[in-house]
């Protein structure tokens, strides 16, 4: 890791820098992709399917999908159950009934959460088969009731998926389920083919060509979960925390590939070169040093001079997760205010909101944090709102609604108040 010292703030800038590729013959190959999969449908998926996955799409049949679990182990599938049972707890939570609320006498508005009624979920198979992504996605669909939830992952080499996507699937309710991947996954989702109907919205993290996809699909209209990019983690660590476990939260956000990016901030040197020694220790024990390796080169450590200067740089960077490991960490929480998911404390591991803590996993990056949040309840659903007026709430709001109507020379708008405002006064 690169190692700051007390930098002045006029290099934040390079500190807070993430890595930058240049996508433009990826957005290009992509999006000729994405034209072919739109005009050609499922020509097209068989086509690039066959190239890219080497087996040709389908979908799976309800037993497959059923009999997935029957070739885990009990302790497995049972730590399955309790991580859906956490996300489910702390998902329902997020349901409120909104309160009708008379703004004046006679006018009623409310508002109502409705199901976005078909999702798509792209949950990535390749190096890491992500299972826990069915269960963070498919479990809040479930929750808002959305009625049709389609999933769509990459095939192994023999044209399976992996059991354990499957049986988090199932657990899901999830019954539309299709081996495919990569950039035509999203676009058949996105635009429908004849085998398979688009859309209202999609979900899921991905490689670069998935993430790209979403990104050209959602600059058509289609609308998407979020803006994404490689995984990142920050952490800031006082004198007092275990060198080992940050430099094991570090390695947990860095094995996620050689693009991820991890950022430690501390008040103490001592802390920064234990820490780089953890990491060199930890590392060789990594079944997937190398992408760890590469990430971590990528990445920095910063000694800042208190631990108000270190909130301030961790808002500027507004990491996907964030770890607060120090003596104050809920007072240090208060003062953030871009995090996609916060960990408080010496016992709270990233990895425990990957998976089963309850909080979604699915969250913006590459400073998306700034503006928005991630995956909930309420990503599935549109809040539609209503109004009634009685004869009373038209004339109480006719005056304030003829009058602005007229100061915007928008006569019709005027006028459709005015005749009701007229026929209630010949009534009465």
């Amino acid at each position: 890791m690169k190692t700051y010292s007390l930098p002045s703030r006029n290099i934040w800038s390079e500190i807070i820098q993430r890595p930058v590729y240049d996508q433009r013959d990826l957005q290009n190959k992509v999006q000729q992709l994405l034209d072919a999969v739109r005009e050609e449908g499922d020509a097209a998926l068989e086509r690039f399917a066959l190239r890219f996955d080497g087996q040709a799409p389908r979908r799976l049949t309800a037993a497959e999908i059923n009999s997935a679990g029957s070739g885990l182990e009990e302790p497995f599938k049972k730590a399955m159950q309790q991580a859906a049972a956490n996300i489910e707890r702390f998902h329902a939570s997020q349901r409120h009934q909104e309160a009708v609320i008379e703004t004046m006498p006679g006018v009623r508005c409310w508002r109502k959460s409705v199901a976005i009624q078909r999702v798509g979920l792209y949950i990535p198979g390749g190096t890491a088969p992500l299972f826990s992504t069915v269960l963070m996605l498919g479990i809040p669909a479930k929750l808002a009731g959305c009625k049709e939830v389609v999933l769509c992952s990459p095939p192994d080499a023999q044209g399976r998926l992996h059991p354990a996507i499957l049986y988090a699937a199932s657990l899901c309710g999830i019954s539309e389920v299709y081996a495919l991947g990569g950039a035509q996954a999203i676009g058949a989702m996105a635009y429908g083919t004849s085998s398979i109907t688009r859309v209202d919205k999609l979900f899921g993290p991905g490689n670069q060509y998935v993430t790209a996809a979403k990104m050209s699909v959602a600059a058509q209209g289609i609308a998407i979960d979020m803006p994404a990019g490689p995984s990142e983690v920050a952490v800031f660590a006082d004198a007092a925390a275990d060198p080992a476990l940050v430099a094991a939260d570090l390695l947990s956000q860095a094995e996620h590939g050689s693009d991820s990016q991890v950022l430690l901030i501390s008040t103490s040197a001592d802390l920064l070169e234990a820490t780089d020694q953890a990491l060199t220790q930890q590392l060789a024990s990594l079944p997937r040093c190398d992408l760890a390796s590469a990430a971590i080169a990528n990445s920095r450590a910063v000694l800042v001079a208190s631990e108000t200067e270190a909130m301030e740089l961790l808002n500027a960077y507004a990491p996907e997760h964030l770890i607060l490991n120090c003596a104050n960490a809920s007072e240090l929480a208060e003062q953030v205010v871009n995090a996609g998911s916060v960990f408080l404390g010496p016992w709270s591991c990233e990895s425990a909101g990957d998976y089963a803590s309850g909080t979604n996993h699915t969250l913006p990056t590459n400073g998306f944090a700034r503006a928005y949040s991630g995956v909930s309840l309420d990503s599935f659903v549109k809040k539609i709102t209503f109004q009634e007026l009685s004869a009373e709430g038209v004339r109480q709001l006719a005056p304030v609604v003829e009058s602005m109507a007229a100061a915007e020379q928008l006569d019709a708008h005027r006028l459709a108040m005015a005749l009701r405002r007229q026929k209630l006064e010949v009534i009465s």
